[in-house]
């Protein structure tokens, strides 16, 4: 699909300061270059209920004095294993008899389940129970947990349903899994600024990237401090972990949390089991530390490959002729713990929201990504008498579904988006901040874009615009001649734009963002190519 250029500003007579322009676009104003310390975060400032936050607090610190078991019950991607480890972390630092838990992805499923309960009551016969990342849609299963005598505490940020559990929750869609359970471990321990050095902000900056929320507000401080303390981390695990992914400690973004150290964590949750990815964020152990990054790392190779061939496989069934304004595809080789991935590869490929479901002889499970404009998770609810259970967000969600509903159910989503999406909302929009000549480019304007940062989710890099540009020196990179590399008179790199090699030969407009090139020890300025209009 192609793409549709949204410049938003421009320079007007030359007086106005690129920053302004920025801060304009982005609807923010200066206070957004310096976020506050996440710890002096009231419960309002990210919307959590006060009295309920006490409540949680209160419980939690009745079971530490009374030496009762309790359980911290993740969930098994990047979020939900940063979200426990932080919690395991405080109450186990307060004196809790506390162990953490995370449900086998196949045996058990998503959440707080029946199985799940059954098997902590064997194993630790807990009397508090702690999800974190998950629970908000656990009526039934919290029910069945106070039957059995145990109390139940709900940590979640997912959309809330029409029927709530009935016990306490602390919830906000403001912030991530992680974010939840960092700012009632901060709550718990003290919320001194001055002392507040643990839970680790690190880990609520790895799981508020991983799980794509949007950088602003809370989330924004969260992984602004965060990254700062994850970049000269001295724990065991997050180094092993840095080093197997082949990073450098103090050079750590957004970037290299979302491409190489979430998946890593997502791995094991995906194809084995999550709980070895948790023992490497607590471990002290050095030499415990490297065999599970070792550990993680092999997995995400795995997984990697599993992604590639069921993406290939889904491709080859997806014809915009059939998938008009919805994709939705289901097969029985699909293995759930990366049918979210092909979703997502579904939607950069076609920029359609996508279904991909892994079908079994009676219970299905579904995956599904969207664009920007399509309540994915509101979509899927209309059918929930359909459905075994649904939760997610309005881009991602996920849900159980009988098989033999299964075609009744595409039916009725396919139809859905055709009545519901209009046909501009089908094309990609490339937001471009401004009009930018190339000679305008300094390292001086690089360091004040830089203040902009982190950038991602709703907080996105500046990209700029520049008309008619002569290309130079164009050749293919990258070790399948994917990629583009040119001269403008600046270096510049398209990553995925190697078929457009034998068009450059007449001036191009480009869209790019503005980066510091680092090789061996040297820096320079080169752009990055977001998108290439020719004649």
């Amino acid at each position: 699909m192609g793409k549709k250029w949204h410049i938003l500003g421009n320079r007007g007579q030359g007086t106005e300061k690129i920053t302004n322009i920025l801060l304009k676009n982005r609807d923010v104003d200066k206070s957004f270059l310096h976020p506050p310390d996440p710890c002096s975060l009231t419960p309002k400032d990210v919307g959590i209920d006060g009295p309920a936050l006490r409540n949680a607090i209160s419980r939690i610190k009745k079971a530490i004095l009374k030496k009762e078991s309790v359980v911290v019950y993740a969930d098994y991607d990047a979020d939900g294993i940063t979200a426990g480890a932080i919690m395991w972390e405080a109450l186990y630092g307060l004196g809790a008899r506390v162990m953490p838990y995370i449900p086998h992805r196949i045996e058990e499923g998503y959440g707080l389940s029946i199985k799940g309960i059954d098997a902590v009551r064997q194993e630790f016969d807990p009397s508090l129970i702690i999800t974190v990342d998950h629970g908000i849609t656990a009526k039934e299963q919290v029910a069945y947990a106070k039957s059995l005598g145990i109390e139940v505490i709900i940590t979640d940020h997912h959309t809330k349903p029409d029927k709530l559990p009935d016990c306490t929750i602390v919830h906000t869609t403001d912030l991530c899994g992680a974010g939840v359970a960092w700012f009632v471990a901060k709550n718990l321990l003290g919320s001194d600024p001055k002392t507040c050095q643990t839970p680790d902000i690190a880990f609520a900056a790895i799981g508020t990237i991983a799980d794509m929320v949007p950088l602003t507000g809370a989330n924004r401080s969260i992984v602004k401090f965060g990254l700062e303390e994850l970049n000269k981390t001295k724990r065991a695990g997050l180094l092993a972990l840095i080093k197997d992914a082949g990073l450098t400690l103090g050079d750590l973004s957004t970037y290299s949390v979302s491409h190489a150290l979430a998946p890593r964590l997502n791995a094991m949750g995906r194809l084995v089991h999550a709980m070895d990815a948790l023992r490497l964020l607590c471990t002290k152990r050095e030499d415990k530390a490297m065999l599970l990054a070792r550990q993680l790392g092999l997995t995400n190779k795995e997984r990697q490959q599993l992604t590639i061939d069921t993406v290939s496989h889904a491709l080859q069934g997806v014809s915009l002729k059939t998938y008009k304004k919805l994709i939705f595809v289901s097969h029985e080789t699909y293995n759930p713990g990366v049918i979210g991935l092909v979703a997502g590869k579904l939607v950069e490929e076609y920029y359609r929201p996508s279904i991909v479901v892994s079908k079994g002889p009676e219970i299905s499970k579904g995956s599904a990504r969207s664009i920007t404009g399509f309540n994915i998770v509101e979509a899927i609810r209309n059918f929930k008498d359909l459905l075994i259970d649904v939760g997610g967000h309005p881009m991602a969600a996920g849900f159980t579904v009988e098989t033999k509903n299964l075609d009744r159910l595409r039916r009725k989503l396919e139809s859905l988006a055709e009545k519901t999406i209009p046909d501009d909302l089908l094309t990609r929009e490339l937001r471009i901040d401004m009009e930018l000549p190339l000679s305008e480019i300094t390292e001086k304007l690089w360091k004040e874009l830089q203040d902009f940062a982190p950038f991602g989710m709703g907080s996105p890099e500046p990209v700029f615009a520049a008309r008619g540009i002569t290309v130079s020196d164009a050749r293919l990179i990258g070790a399948e001649g994917k990629h583009l590399k040119f001269k403008t008179p600046l270096d510049a790199i398209a990553f995925n734009m190697g078929n457009l090699i034998g068009k450059l030969t007449k001036p191009i407009d480009i869209a790019y963002t503005i980066d510091m090139n680092v090789w061996n020890g040297n820096k320079k300025l080169q752009l990055k190519i977001k998108d290439i209009l020719i004649g």
